[in-house]
């Protein structure tokens, strides 16, 4: 015989609930990846967006400004701050937000000159005080792919380097954030661009 349904319910409410969904005082925290910089690139010391890029960001724009977010934090690279002023003008740079410093070689690897822990460390940094000043806020963070990996991983207490995927230009990743808890919310979420 199967649980009653009211049972049930319970069950999925207090599940989501350890998840911080639907709980009072939650900080959310938007992590978005600039939008792309690198089709028909000229410039290549702090490029500006694409003509792509300037469309995804007018898309997530839309979609950011129907969420009302409380603030808008963005790296200081341009590609960052060109998306984050899609969305407003009034926003909030942090050096933290920056990308992991890398090198590309001639064949097009990359070697990254910062250690995973170190992006943890930082990104770790920003969150806690986004947290600290917007309590029980939405909170939106353009940021860059390694450095959001970074923060993602540490959320969700993986070993540095283990999580291996690739936001998309734009792509929303959420942290539920309660006192000192933190969960991952959605991932990778490109709707806007569908």
């Amino acid at each position: 015989m199967g649980a009653p349904s009211d049972q049930i319910q319970r069950a999925m409410l207090a599940l989501e609930a350890a998840f911080l969904i639907g709980v009072d005082g939650v900080t959310e925290i938007w992590l978005v990846r600039h939008a792309d910089c690198y089709r028909d690139m000229v410039e290549t010391e702090d490029p500006p967006l694409s003509a792509l890029g300037r469309d995804q960001a007018r898309r997530l724009a839309a979609r950011i400004q129907r969420a009302r977010p409380a603030a808008v934090y963005s790296s200081p690279y341009r590609r960052a701050m060109e998306t984050a002023k899609a969305i407003t003008d009034d926003l909030r740079v942090d050096q933290r937000l920056v990308e992991m410093p890398l090198d590309i070689s001639e064949d097009g690897t990359l070697e990254f000159k910062e250690t995973p822990e170190s992006a943890v460390a930082r990104m770790r940094g920003v969150v806690d005080d986004i947290v600290a000043a917007h309590d029980g806020q939405r909170v939106v963070v353009v940021s860059h792919a390694a450095s959001i990996i970074a923060c993602l991983t540490d959320v969700m207490r993986l070993e540095a380097g283990q999580l291996r995927v690739l936001p998309y230009y734009t792509s929303v990743s959420t942290v539920r954030a309660l006192g000192d808890r933190r969960m991952v919310g959605a991932f990778g979420d490109i709707a806007h661009l569908e």
